[in-house]
């Protein structure tokens, strides 16, 4: 390969550490109101009053906007508000406008003064959710596709709840007995284990900024969104219009991880609309963590058995997650990878979710899969432990294999969880020398990939440069990677390609930025529209060189004659004759559009050497490996970048992070400064280890990359401190306050 499988720097690094990207904040439109949230102080409540007059007496004030006002609108613009009865803290109640931003936030405070509710019987927890008595979250579970749903694409049939309850949806996953093997089992690990709530943790607050054309009537929304053309589709939804008269203008994402997909880009909208004045939503970063939405709170019981001779029989477990106001768990694609990573005869898995009256829940990094992959890779090492053998070792005895049954029926395909194990099992750390108080720990993740249809187009300059234009967000580098595609097939340097993203009334359709699919979906578009130029340009060169397209070659921008290099034209040459007066061949313009039905699963594994401080429970990570197939390595710095980034926000879910809420509801980690998340010293140096598989379906063998460095990363510092102490951890965070109990405990019981 020419370009593509060497090191390259982001095309958009240099503009984003000189300071000089445009971000959904930095802009301002003539006329432009301020909107400011006014959100429930409790989980459930019956507003019984509601004073407009104190804040719109506030100067500079021009609107306090409600549920009844958006009515108005059509379509169901008029759910963008609670209404009558709010489900969770942190629901907006009503929008304060104001001409800055200073007006509308002492607005917003006159109108907080004037606000009253009546406190009502509210479910804060799953276990108060499931008792009989307690009070319905919601009369209907009906909503559309959520965002950690569409991440993922998993054939699995869900169960709604036949009569009005708090279980809003289910799934279940059976083969052989697993009941009558796991009485048989001689060896049996049953644990329950438990997540917590975690926000994706993004610098950049939600924004949006929406504006209606007086003459035309068009709604164009300049956002944070890592999905344009979901944002327009459910936008035009909710407020009834035709999508062709909803248009989305991307901005630079300053972090998502699944949590700026969509939340406040319809309620914007209908505000602009109402108000026929450009709006603008920039939340606070106490607003964030009050009313976006979290990856959900999990509990997994779970029962693993296995002979002495080391030979695993049966899994059973029951997951239940938290999905907040509103159902969208990912109940399949989580229970599916708890019992695919390996080979288990019998298997019983029950997975469903509970509403409570907490923000509703939506994607974050693997949606689900983190949350059950700590659970099935904790009792994997727990009961390699009871067996004596290597937990690696272990791994790779019973690891499922292109063609093993998933959960589900189907067929494993393609995938290299083994060839990821064996490179864990190769690295130096794995023998290095413990001290005492020292621990190493292991664990792998997958994901299935995800896929979804997308186009793109290349289009030849005149002066030999082109120019891709596709409709993804680029949110972790993709445009450079897509860049690299074109530039290898065009037979041209990378920096003679521009990768631009359009807006939904011009960009070719793409999916959303999420599920590990753009470089698997989009980059095969890219390739195609390239490998069109790139026809067009051989069929040019051929009628003016006098030679067979098929004797051609492309090489440093030119296009030469196979065996007589001297024989010669410009890549600008060719892209002239298509473009000017009387040309007589058509413009250069490649088209691509694919629609993969494959999945191309891909696994990380990781290897964590900690020490662990028994007297203050304080865990400190001495060396960290990860190992990941990425099915082919187009740019591997940015694979690299993933890999060590999923790790480290692994590490924020293994040792910190946690939305907490108090005993009434209310949001105890509501800034960063009690939200703990990683930091720069809590972060080691990091050996990543690039395993290529190739993908059948991918471009040039890549998969995506994006989600599996996140999943094994919590499992592997549990079982490095149980390596450590002796003690199983099995709640997340794994806390130094829960260390320091859980030896003491143990001490008790010895």
């Amino acid at each position: 390969m020419g370009v593509i499988g060497k090191a390259a720097k982001r095309t958009d690094g240099l503009e984003k550490i000189t300071g000089r990207v445009q971000y959904t904040e930095d802009l301002r439109l003539p006329g432009m109101l301020h909107a400011r949230l006014f959100t429930s102080p409790y989980p459930r409540a019956r507003v019984t009053r509601l004073d407009r007059k104190a804040a719109l007496a506030t100067p500079g004030v021009v609107a306090v906007v409600t549920a009844a006002d958006l009515a108005g609108l059509g379509g169901d613009a008029g759910s963008l508000l609670a209404g009558a009865q709010t489900r969770y803290t942190g629901e907006p109640v009503a929008v304060v406008l104001g001409e800055t931003e200073a007006a509308t936030a002492d607005g917003l405070d006159a109108l907080r003064a004037s606000v009253e509710f009546e406190p009502l019987p509210a479910v804060l927890t799953m276990d108060e959710a499931l008792r009989e008595d307690a009070p319905l979250v919601r009369e209907s579970t009906e909503v559309d596709e959520s965002d950690a749903q569409a991440h993922a694409t998993v054939e699995v049939e869900e169960k709604k709840a036949e009569r009005p309850s708090n279980i809003a949806n289910s799934v279940a996953f059976s083969r052989g007995d697993a009941a009558a093997s796991l009485r048989q089992a001689e060896v049996v690990v049953r644990r329950t284990y438990v997540t917590s709530r975690i926000h994706q943790g993004y610098i950049e607050p939600q924004a949006t900024v929406a504006t209606v054309d007086p003459v035309t009537g068009e709604l164009t929304l300049y956002t944070s969104t890592q999905g344009q053309f979901w944002v327009r589709a459910q936008t035009a939804k909710t407020l009834g219009l035709p999508e062709q008269m909803v248009r989305v203008v991307p901005m630079a994402v300053g972090g998502g991880f699944g949590g700026k997909i969509m939340i406040f880009q319809p309620l914007a909208a209908a505000l602009a609309l109402l108000l026929r004045r450009p709006v603008r939503i920039i939340l606070t970063r106490n607003e964030d963590f009050l009313s976006t939405e979290p990856g959900p709170a999990s509990r997994i019981e779970l029962e693993l058995g296995a002979m002495r001779d080391g030979s695993l029989v049966a899994l059973r477990a029951a997951i239940t997650f938290d999905s907040g106001c509103k159902p969208g768990a990912p109940l399949g694609v989580s229970s599916l990878m708890l019992g695919g990573y390996y080979r288990i005869p019998n298997l019983a898995i029950a997975t469903r979710e509970v509403l409570t009256n907490k923000p509703t829940i939506g994607a974050y990094r693997a949606p689900g899969v983190p949350q059950t992959t700590f659970a099935i890779e904790s009792a994997m090492s727990e009961l390699a432990g009871l067996l004596g053998v290597d937990p690696i070792t272990f791994r790779l005895r019973h690891a499922s294999a292109p063609g093993d049954p998933m959960p589900n029926g189907r067929p494993w395909p393609k995938m290299g969880v083994r060839q990821v194990l064996e490179a864990l099992d190769n690295h130096p750390a794995r023998r290095r020398p413990r001290r005492p108080g020292e621990g190493i720990g292991v664990a792998i993740g997958g994901w299935p990939g995800g896929i979804e249809s997308a186009s793109a187009c290349v289009r030849a300059n005149t002066d030999g440069t082109f120019e891709v234009i596709t409709g993804a967000i680029d949110i972790t580098g993709t445009a450079t990677t897509m860049g690299l595609i074109a530039a290898e097939l065009l037979g041209v340097a990378p920096d003679r390609v521009r990768v631009r993203t359009a807006d939904t009334s011009q960009a070719p359709y793409s999916g959303m930025s999420g599920g590990s699919k753009i470089t698997y979906t989009v980059g095969n578009a890219v390739r195609a529209a390239a490998e069109d130029a790139r026809r067009q340009i051989l069929s040019i060169a051929a009628s003016h060189l006098e030679a067979r397209g098929e004797d051609l070659e492309i090489v440093d921008g030119q296009v030469r004659v196979k065996g007589s290099p001297s024989v010669t034209l410009s890549l600008a040459e060719i892209a002239s004759m298509s473009m000017r007066f009387g040309a007589i061949y058509a413009p250069v313009f490649g088209v691509g559009s694919t629609a993969i039905t494959r999945q191309s699963p891909a696994f990380a594994g990781h290897l964590v050497r900690a020490r662990v401080d028994p007297e203050t429970g304080a865990v400190t990570i001495l060396d960290y490996v990860v190992a990941q197939d990425v099915g082919f390595a187009i740019n591997p710095a940015t694979v690299e970048g993933q890999m060590i980034g999923g790790a480290a926000q692994g590490i924020g879910w293994g040792l910190y992070e946690q939305v907490a809420y108090d005993d009434g509801g209310g949001l105890v980690t509501g800034t960063f400064a009690d939200y703990a998340v990683p930091r720069a010293s809590h972060v080691p140096r990091m050996d990543t280890i690039i395993v290529e598989v190739p993908s059948d379906d991918g471009p040039f063998g890549a998969k995506g990359v994006g989600e599996p460095p996140v999943i094994p990363a919590a499992a592997a510092i549990g079982n490095a401190i149980a390596s450590a102490t002796g003690v199983r951890m099995t709640s997340l965070p794994i806390t130094p306050e829960r260390i320091v109990e859980s030896l003491a405990a143990a001490t008790q019981r010895r």
